[in-house]
Formats: C-alpha cells, structure tokens, sequence
C-alpha cells in the first residue's frame, strides 16, 4: 500500500508539472492570419518575419532599408506565407506611422497582430547630456508605437486581434549605459500598461503583450557591447522571435526571455542594492 501511495504521488507531481510545462501553442492559428510587423530589416524582427512565413501568414513588413526588407520578402515566399508585402518607412518621421497603417490595411483588408518590434540606433555609452538624441530617440522608439498602436486599434478591435510591444528589460530595471534607451522602454510600459486597463474597461476586445527581453544574440547588439559587457547571458534571436509569436497567439499580458529576466525583473523589490551591484558587475568601465 505504501508503495502504491507514492506511486499515486510521483504520477501526481509528473502531471502537474506535465501541465504547467506543457507548450499551448497552436500555431494553426496563425495560417491566413494578417501580420503588420515592423523592425523586420533584421535582428528579432527578421527571425518574426521567417517565423511567421513558415506557418503561413500574411504579412507586411517594414523598416527604414527598402533593400533588406526586398530579401526578406523573398525569404518569406520561400518558407510558405500566403502573402507578404513590405512598405519602407522612417518612424522618426511623424507621418510614417499612419501611412504604413493604411498600406498594410488596404493590402491585407484588416488587421489580426501587430507586432511593435524597430528600434532607433543609440550609441551605447555613458549619459554625456545629448538632449536632441533623447528627443529623436523618444519618437522612433515610444511615440511611433502609440501613433501605429492608435491608428491599428480599429482594425484590430474589429477582428478581436493582439497588439504585441517589444520591449526589453532595461524598461523594467535601469542599466548603465542605456540611458535614453532605457527611458524609452519605461515609457512603453507606462503607455501600454495604462491602455490594457482602458480597453478592457470600454469592453475593447484587443489583448496588449508586452514583452521583456534580455540580451539577445543580434549583430547590432553583440557590436555595441563589445569591450564593454564582461560577462552577460546571451540569448537566441530565433528563440526569442518564437517566444514573442506564441505570446501573441496565447493573448498573454508580457511575455519574459531568456528565463531567468522575470525573476531578476521581481527581485528589484525585494533586493534593490544587492540587484544593483550586480548588474554593475557585469561591465567594464574603462571602455564606456
């Protein structure tokens, strides 16, 4: 009898843990969905691109270099995407953002995910009080994406769809020499945060995911922080593509990769100075 109690046990612990590490993803959701994706020239947002192709979506991609997003294109159609098209944009400039909106409606009649991803170049270094780069940096990286979310939010409640904002985890604890970059990405979390209340308070059925990324292997990324990180975990782009997918289809609130950035992002709390010294320790200040 013993024996068959843990038995019983062990089966019930296997179970449980089965059930939390199951993997709910269904990508047959994805065949014919409607896709704007931005920031997919490279990096996160070109891995996004294939991910989505392979399970045959429709997209429109855009970012700033019309040459990479014409190889992309091509990359997709290969990999199975019922459709794609691509529409180079600045998203410094005020207009773009309504303009790409329009396209990727009028070409894809609505709108199923819109995926937040670009990005604008900001040296990685020490606050040396560069006021104007703020400024820019402000509208690529925070205040595009409330003038695409805004003008995407029709399409998206018409179809019940998912608005996904790629952020990072230096919008959820400050590091050094990200410093406009960082403010950026708190910005985001303010924004979007407050939306999903909104929304949900209107009876708006449109799900926001925002999601915290670490340090993910891209080639923009690995340059700026050579000589300067010492030691960091690096993460997968692809893996980091795919989390971000499944997230979006699963509706859920954020999304954290690699692992371990939630609980380093919840731990701030409970051991700010101890986080701190940390984080400090991965970086090698002669070469900031």
């Amino acid at each position: 009898m013993r024996r068959l109690t843990q038995a019983l046990c062990l089966a019930g612990l296997i179970g449980i843990l089965a059930f939390y590490w199951r993997d709910p993803f269904d990508s047959g959701r994805l065949a014919g969905a409607r896709v704007l994706l931005t920031g997919a020239s490279g990096g996160i947002g070109e891995e996004m691109a294939y991910h989505y192709s392979s399970l045959h979506a429709e997209l429109v991609i855009t970012a700033r270099k019309e040459a990479a997003l014409q190889k992309v294109m091509e990359k997709c159609l290969e990999l199975g995407a019922r459709k794609v098209l691509y529409i180079p944009a600045d998203m410094s400039l005020p207009q773009d953002p309504e303009r790409v909106m329009q396209f990727a409606v009028q070409e894809l009649g609505g709108l199923d995910y819109v995926v937040l991803n670009h990005i604008g170049e900001t040296p990685y270094r020490m606050w040396e009080g560069d006021v104007d780069h703020m400024r820019w940096l402000m509208q690529v990286n925070f205040l595009s994406y409330v003038a695409l979310a805004s003008a995407t939010l029709p399409a998206l409640a018409k179809s019940k769809g998912s608005l996904l904002v790629v952020s990072s985890l230096t919008g959820k604890i400050p590091t050094p020499y990200t410093t406009s970059y960082s403010a950026t990405k708190f910005a985001l979390e303010g924004f979007f945060g407050s939306l999903r209340h909104e929304l949900i308070m209107r009876g708006v059925d449109v799900s926001i995911t925002l999601c915290i990324l670490g340090l993910v292997d891209t080639k923009s990324a690995m340059e700026k922080i050579k000589g300067v990180v010492l030691s960091m975990p690096v993460a997968s782009a692809n893996e980091a593509a795919l989390t971000i997918i499944k997230g979006g289809v699963s509706r859920a609130r954020e999304i954290y990769y690699p692992w371990w950035v939630k609980p380093l992002c919840h731990l701030k709390d409970w051991f700010p100075d101890q986080q701190d010294w940390v984080l400090r320790s991965f970086y090698n200040y002669s070469r900031a």
